[in-house]
């Protein structure tokens, strides 16, 4: 069933990361995630922070049902958009580091559905209205994006590795993703508000194939990467339940409240 407001979409995630702590489902590290990168926007909505809560309650909404349509239609019979049929494609792989599986919910739920659903939300020349609220919304998804990832670096001593076989010493993992996919994020809502059904059909395939090149990228990087995932395996937690606590609770950590206030 899908979410009819804010509410029912943290309902909803709160109701997957329960599940998937009880079966040990890494779906659950990226809901978790989720389901507070939503809690944070519905706190804005509610302290009147964007220009129009009412319309990112119905954006935020919009948004959630393309993650929960591409989760049931995975769990039904393996179908859904190509790039999150990469993301849960991997989710039974001992192999993939947390970090991944955050990074490819949020580069198919970024690189295909943002984009999408502030289309769908502000179409023809509304978008242009909703950039500022659009802006903020990334900022907040920016926000709680940083924190999880210091909570990653508890449960993966590693993980530093990433960013330096990277050559980006100066820039944390998640944030660089986040902040280079939200700015062309907003480039395809407003060609998708413009187009026509047809239009939009075959931009949305586009950006899917792309998104799911990205997501083979991000899966299985190449170079010194390859070795260095290896070795943050080897070194960071491989209890599912308690992965999926710790990241459930990273907002709730003191630091996380004074670091984003």
């Amino acid at each position: 069933m899908a979410a009819e407001n804010i509410d029912e979409v943290v309902d909803e995630l709160a109701g997957i990361v329960r599940e998937a702590g009880r079966t040990g489902d890494r779906a659950g590290y990226f809901a978790a995630l989720y389901r507070q990168v939503t809690v944070e926007v519905r706190t804005a909505i509610h302290g009147g922070l964007f220009d129009d809560g009412a319309r990112m309650d119905r954006f935020d909404t919009l948004f959630g049902n393309r993650y929960f349509d591409a989760y049931d239609a995975w769990h039904r019979d393996r179908s859904g958009p190509r790039c999150w049929r990469e993301s849960f494609g991997l989710l039974d792989d001992a192999d993939t580091v947390i970090v991944q599986h955050l990074l490819l919910g949020v580069n198919a739920h970024i690189n295909l559905d943002l984009a999408i659903a502030a289309a769908r939300t502000s179409p023809g020349e509304a978008i242009h209205a909703l950039r500022r609220d659009f802006l903020l919304i990334n900022e907040i998804l920016a926000r709680v994006v940083l924190v999880v990832q210091d909570s990653v670096g508890a449960l993966s001593p590693l993980m530093s590795l990433l960013d330096q076989v990277g050559a980006r010493t100066d820039e944390r993992i998640l944030d660089f993703s986040v902040r280079q996919s939200r700015e062309e994020a907003w480039y395809n809502a407003v060609l998708l508000a413009g187009q026509n059904e047809g239009e939009r059909e075959a931009t949305i395939e586009r950006l899917d194939i792309r998104t799911a090149v990205l997501a083979r990228l991000l899966a299985r990087p190449g170079g010194l990467a390859r070795p260095a995932l290896q070795l943050i395996r080897s070194t960071e937690s491989a209890d599912v339940p308690a992965v999926i606590t710790h990241l459930d609770n990273a907002m709730q950590r003191p630091s996380a409240r004074q670091g984003t206030g």
